[in-house]
């Protein structure tokens, strides 16, 4: 399931002097010997997305937006290593999720900062699973945190994994483990979760805000709602479903929003939250990315113009 990159995805412009783009920084991952930095991980599935009965697409979304970041310019003060692609092989879902933990957990270990790209939401799995391994030989009572921008729950119940169902998965493996489910969701819309999830979601404590109270004059009741969220934490994992973004902004989706959140409300929210959690954000993702449904690569820009939001 997982593959080395193609490295011919990282080209682009080339300026003279010290004016230099991301395709002049990245290098392949290797299993040692190699100074910390940022490890970007594909996962190339949209298997959760076809169970869930989406748009397919998201499976190629990785390497496009790769492409897209090659000629993003270059601002960042650390190294950037492609750590490669794991592949959803026969439908196996499930293996992919294990394989997926099971790497990023090894990225942490050598001390790598984890950008995993999608690919449906059902990368959040193994994004969580991964982290709570690498916590485990030092883990305390202080919970993990999870914010997730998103427009829905994904707490749905069903008899297989699917992209509508990773944060119950988590929370499923939370309580197996006796340790906290800490789960925020920023930006869902009521008019795509039903009365069941938002009652599954009181039930298991998650704290959530709604599409249409992330605006620009609520921030500062939203800004101490993150703040009073995170100071338990030991550790952070933050996840960005494209979704979450308005149509307009983000039509590469596997499920366009009606609404949405603006973009310069999220890039605020994820300064932020950067800057309160400090080291303890360990681990993110963007998912749904789904170039099939793009429009002139705008959804392909906004993945990238976040990746270096989250890691600049």
């Amino acid at each position: 399931m997982h593959e080395a990159i193609d490295m011919s995805l990282w080209t682009g412009r080339t300026d003279e002097g010290k004016n230099l783009r991301w395709h002049q920084h990245v290098v392949p991952r290797r299993e040692k010997d190699q100074e910390p930095g940022v490890a970007i991980l594909g996962v190339a599935s949209d298997e959760g997305v076809k169970r869930n009965q989406g748009r397919i697409g998201a499976a190629t979304g990785a390497d496009a937006i790769r492409q897209t970041l090659a000629n993003q310019a270059y601002h960042l003060q650390h190294p950037i290593y492609d750590a490669g692609n794991l592949r959803c092989e026969q439908g196996n879902l499930e293996a992919l999720q294990r394989e997926q933990a099971a790497l990023v957990n090894q990225l942490l270990d050598q001390n790598h900062f984890p950008l995993l790209l999608g690919g449906g939401h059902e990368i959040a799995v193994g994004s969580f699973l991964g982290l709570e391994q690498h916590l485990r030989p030092t883990r305390t009572a202080a919970p993990i945190a999870i914010i997730n921008f998103d427009a829905h729950f994904d707490l749905r119940q069903a008899t297989m994994a699917t992209s509508g169902t990773p944060f119950l998965q988590i929370a499923e493996h939370c309580q197996a483990e006796a340790i906290p489910f800490h789960y925020c969701c920023l930006g869902i819309s009521e008019a795509s979760n039903t009365r069941a999830l938002f009652t599954r979601a009181d039930h298991l404590g998650v704290k959530y805000l709604q599409d249409d109270n992330l605006n620009s004059w609520q921030l500062p009741q939203v800004e101490a709602k993150l703040e009073e969220f995170l100071r338990p934490c030991q550790a952070l994992y933050l996840s960005i479903d494209l979704d979450v973004l308005p149509a307009e902004t983000a039509p590469g989706v596997s499920a366009p929003a009606a609404r949405g959140v603006p973009l310069p409300i999220l890039e605020h929210l994820l300064t932020f939250i950067k800057k309160v959690a400090q080291n303890r954000l360990k681990v993110a993702d963007i998912a749904e990315y789904n170039p099939q449904f793009d429009i002139d690569g705008r959804t392909a820009r906004v993945a990238a113009r976040l990746c270096h939001r989250l890691i600049c």
